[in-house]
């Protein structure tokens, strides 16, 4: 593991960089100008100032569709280290894998039947 002075450049930039964080923004609040005006104030996007109001409804299919897709993603996420062990492990590592994905195709087919990918 190591000695905990092996740690000590570690945490000394750590320290290093909240405090060059916390002096910025400091000199900002105290050197920086504050001048509110109503253009600066109002909300915007990428430049562009808003068109209508910011509080619209959304389809709870949307969510749906969002959390499906993290969920999809960070378990695809898991391939990649099985590629990677799958050599040293051989045939085990691959029927655990083969099981794995088949689960996945479960919980897929499940949601399309579900029609939590119809999008309306």
């Amino acid at each position: 593991m190591g000695t905990p002075l092996a740690f000590l450049p570690i945490l000394l930039m750590m320290m290093g960089a909240v405090g060059v964080g916390i002096l910025l923004l400091g000199l900002n609040a105290l050197i920086g100008r504050k001048v509110r005006t109503v253009r600066k104030l109002s909300p915007y996007e990428s430049g562009m100032p808003l068109l209508d109001d910011s509080h619209k409804r959304i389809s709870v299919k949307f969510f749906i569709v969002a959390m499906v897709f993290i969920l999809f993603d960070v378990e695809a996420a898991f391939l990649y280290p099985w590629a990677v062990v799958f050599r040293q492990g051989g045939w085990p590592v691959f029927l655990e894998m083969l099981v794995f994905v088949f689960v996945l195709f479960l919980g897929f087919a499940y949601l399309w039947k579900k029609g939590a990918f119809d999008w309306d």
